[in-house]
């Protein structure tokens, strides 16, 4: 890196504090070498050099020159993966981001790094299968009591709390029902306890929904989603204050090892280039499926309930409204006939593929009953709602009617 030059041109000309969204993603946090390349560097190293021993030492301590960055080894930073979380953190709205190498990396960082034997954590019943294992069985390996909730209903976040609650976690909208939780309310329930609240924002990504705004302390995401969007590469990130990422999270992921690698974050930089582009597209296409499967309801189609923010019939689609600036790509619904149904549907489709990944430019279908959440019990399934007839459909950039198309043919199967 050359000390000497600016990161960007324009904040040296102080324009930054008015950029806007699709402006941040192309331009915010980008580090130029001596060469003045266009890209973004993609530095592949482990380690970094110091000029003497005693610069080495100064920075270990941390005693950095005025603009100075403190680079020690990869595990720790690393000028290309700080680029991708400046420019997280300005999509965001937060002080600071802390990227790691994969969702579930960023989500057990950011419980974890906080937590201790005697503490207790109120989340919401309805969460990933993934983020259901940590909080229902890592949890309390470590003397961690957890309480589950229904997250719609703010009473029982009320009676859930304790002295010794220290954090209060959900995602919304959450996996795969597609809940909408109201953030503002739960995060002043917790912030009465002096309790944080950690969302999930990935199926509502950074630009439908800012979590920090509402209220929430940490914001976590799996960058592998939207993000990246082009199902290439793992990452997660963690956003927050600045003191809760140098002095919580930091150390933690140092000491854990879940670093993301410069290749993924240097991919991820790329792609938040077309961030907006790809999922407002993605979200007219969610928004004309979602129409038309509540309309073949309607009409009789093999199709139980169609569940998506933006329809009227969503339980909570006013509260949606409030608090998202969009309802989203993904659109769940049940198939007539449980498993068998769900199969045969699955099977007949010829665009959309069978996958278990989500906000891909390839629209991608997964049964959660046998594959994200089968590992819940069938009572746990019913009480969140997961029928065996429910399939997740995850709305990709192809042309909405070949969609449609599609999935008619498909219902014809079944």
């Amino acid at each position: 890196m050359n000390d000497d030059a600016p990161k960007n041109a324009p904040n040296a000309a102080g324009q930054r504090a008015n950029w806007r969204v699709r402006t941040r993603l192309v331009h915010e946090g980008t580090r130029r070498s001596q060469y003045g390349e266009t890209s973004e560097a993609m530095f592949l190293t482990q380690g970094f050099v110091y000029p003497d021993a005693e610069a080495a030492e100064a920075r270990f301590k941390g005693e950095l020159a005025p603009g100075e960055e403190g680079f020690i080894y990869a595990r720790y930073g690393n000028p290309t993966v700080a680029m991708f979380e400046d420019r997280i953190a300005a999509l965001e709205g937060a002080e600071a981001a802390f990227a790691t190498a994969s969702g579930m990396a960023a989500v057990h960082a950011a419980l974890m790094c906080q937590l201790k034997a005697g503490d207790h954590v109120v989340a919401a019943r309805a969460l990933f299968g993934s983020c259901l294992y940590i909080v229902e069985t890592l949890c309390p390996r470590f003397g961690i009591d957890v309480t589950l909730v229904d997250g719609t209903d703010l009473d029982q976040w009320r009676a859930a709390m304790r002295p010794e609650t220290r954090l209060l976690f959900l995602e919304s909208p959450s996996n795969p029902t597609l809940e909408v939780i109201d953030i503002g309310a739960v995060a002043e329930i917790g912030h009465q306890w002096g309790a944080r609240l950690v969302v999930d924002n990935v199926f509502a990504t950074p630009l439908f929904q800012r979590p920090l705004a509402l209220g929430a302390d940490v914001v976590v995401y799996s960058a592998t989603k939207h993000i990246d969007g082009q199902g290439r590469c793992l990452g997660g990130v963690i956003c927050g204050s600045e003191r809760f990422i140098r002095d919580e999270v930091e150390p933690f992921v140092k000491h854990t090892g879940p670093a993301l690698s410069p290749f993924n974050a240097w991919v991820m930089l790329k792609s938040l280039e077309t961030l907006p582009l790809r999922v407002h597209a993605q979200t007219d296409g969610a928004e004309i499926l979602a129409r038309h499967l509540d309309a073949r309801a309607r009409e009789g189609a093999p199709l139980g309930r169609v569940i998506y923010p933006g329809l009227p019939s969503h339980p909570q689609h006013n509260l949606a409204a409030r608090q998202m600036e969009r309802p989203g790509q993904m659109v769940a619904f049940e198939i007539a006939g449980g498993q068998a149904g769900a199969f045969r549907f699955l099977n007949a489709l010829g665009i959309v593929a069978i996958s278990n990944n989500l906000g891909d430019t390839k629209s991608l279908i997964t049964h959660p009953s046998t594959t994200t959440h089968q590992r819940l019990s069938e009572a746990a399934r019913e009480h969140l709602g997961i029928a065996q007839g429910l399939v997740r459909l995850s709305v990709g950039l192809e042309d909405p009617e070949d969609l449609r198309e599609d999935i008619d043919r498909a219902l014809a199967r079944v």
